[in-house]
């Protein structure tokens, strides 16, 4: 019996690869295809859900070139919706309670090109942020405004070269306003912000279980016309990941991730609120609200991750992955509310079809612990008096916030994911007269990757 199996999923394959010559058709008949096979037995449903995946991921590519100077290897659109319910509600009786809905869209292509480039673009939807242009920090488009038509704007627009590759290193170098090549959790950048400027990203692997990596980036925050004043963002991050042991399948079922990072910000004087969109708050400014950062923020960043992979668990389609871990942040140039951390837990992995997961996070942001326009825009807490000569009042993202995050997520298809979020937060340091800042926020999404 094994043998037959062994044979039938081989010419299962060999269906789907001829499937693959013509996309319409893949597209009509690959999935029941699959689901045909686990029925009979002849594919467990974790290898069904990997085909379907490798499928998808070669069915991205919608067109592919041979330009004439025989630049173009393939063109391939990207891109996700999403959309979402939020409230918030607080203890305060001077917070109006409020419910709204939401959509961000973010769409792009990429091409590869021969000699290992790569260039690509992609834009997104965002709410206008004054005269800047788009958020920085998030694209969500608010639903209001009778139907009004909505803003997009250049989320992503680079150059890339893989300068360096063999089988125990590569080497990569971007250009342009990018993904960001520092890897961080949202207490260090928010997961929209889209850097411009210059990254590096090197690996090397001493062994097959073991990837050292090197992040580096120099990112532009505002040209001011005197060059000597122009504020920058530079950092340089080492990484090690590592396999531990395997399963029966040798499928790692122990990983490890440890990172050490510093980053900074050059000229941070220049950074008033009227020189670039001001949408968080947190930071101590000289003087007034649209003074200049009072300190240097030039922090040390830390982080560490253990995962446990199970190879099955109750109510969840393939390996279940737990995963602990945490990060911590201090910054040199305050005398103090310098420090920021997060800690938590994650349950299983959401993407695959049947899959989901369940994690607790708490998040701790000291107001002077990092940059507060770049930090996660959705973790924030009530200001009921103006706090540090910012003279923001209402609820408001940034540093000088704590709290927890509770998230659950369930993917019924691999290209669509329900999620919602729970977030229970409050100031650290509270105003005189606006003591009481607890905040619930509550987020519910529906995303559609394509």
């Amino acid at each position: 019996m094994k043998h037959r199996n062994s044979g039938w999923k081989v010419a299962a394959l060999a269906v789907l690869a001829c499937l693959g010559c013509w996309p319409s058709a893949r597209a009509q008949t690959a999935e029941a295809l699959m689901d045909a096979l686990v029925r009979k037995g002849i594919l467990t449903e974790q290898e069904a859900e990997d085909i379907k995946a490798d499928l998808a991921r070669e069915n991205r590519s919608f067109v592919k070139v041979t330009a004439p100077n025989k630049t173009t290897a393939s063109l391939e659109l990207f891109g996700d919706f999403r959309g979402r319910y939020e409230g918030f509600y607080a203890d305060d009786p001077d917070f109006a309670d409020r419910g709204r809905f939401r959509y961000r869209l973010r769409a792009g292509i990429r091409a590869t090109l021969y000699d290992r480039f790569e260039a690509g673009f992609r834009l997104t939807s965002s709410d206008p942020s004054g005269s800047f242009g788009g958020d920085p920090i998030s694209g969500n488009s608010t639903f209001q405004d009778n139907g009004s038509k909505k803003f997009l704007y250049i989320d992503l627009a680079y150059g890339r070269w893989t300068a360096l590759t063999n089988e125990s290193m590569t080497g990569v170098l971007t250009l342009g306003k990018m993904e960001n090549p520092l890897v961080f959790s949202d207490i260090v950048f928010d997961g929209d912000y889209t850097p411009e400027g210059a990254g590096i990203n090197y690996k090397f692997l001493p062994s097959l279980d073991h990837v050292l990596s090197f992040n580096a980036g120099a990112f532009a925050l505002d040209e001011i016309g005197n060059q000597g004043e122009d504020p920058f963002l530079f950092g340089g991050q080492v990484r090690l990941d590592s396999n531990w042991s395997y399963d029966e399948a040798h499928k790692p079922d122990v990983q490890t991730s440890f990172g050490v990072a510093w980053i900074g910000i050059l000229n941070a004087a220049s950074l008033t609120t009227n020189a670039v969109p001001n949408v968080n708050v947190g930071n101590t400014r000289v003087a007034a609200a649209n003074g200049p950062l009072a300190y240097d923020y030039y922090p040390i960043v830390g982080d560490a991750s253990f995962t446990y992979t199970l190879p099955k668990f109750p109510m969840y389609n393939g390996t279940f992955p737990i995963k602990a871990g945490g990060d911590v942040m201090y910054n040199p140039g305050a005398p103090d509310r310098n420090w920021g951390y997060s800690a938590g837990v994650t349950f299983g992995k959401s993407g695959a079809r049947g899959a989901w997961d369940l994690s607790y996070r708490w998040k701790y942001l000291g107001g002077d612990s990092w940059y507060e326009e770049v930090v996660d825009s959705d973790f924030g807490a009530f200001y009921g008096a103006a706090y540090g000569n910012s003279l923001m009042t209402n609820y408001r993202a940034g540093t000088n916030v704590k709290g927890h995050v509770i998230k659950a997520t369930y993917s019924p298809y691999a290209s669509i994911t329900l999620g919602i979020t729970y977030f229970k937060t409050r100031l650290i340091s509270e105003p005189v007269g606006g003591e009481d800042s607890d905040m619930t926020r509550l987020q519910v999404d529906a995303v559609w990757k394509f």
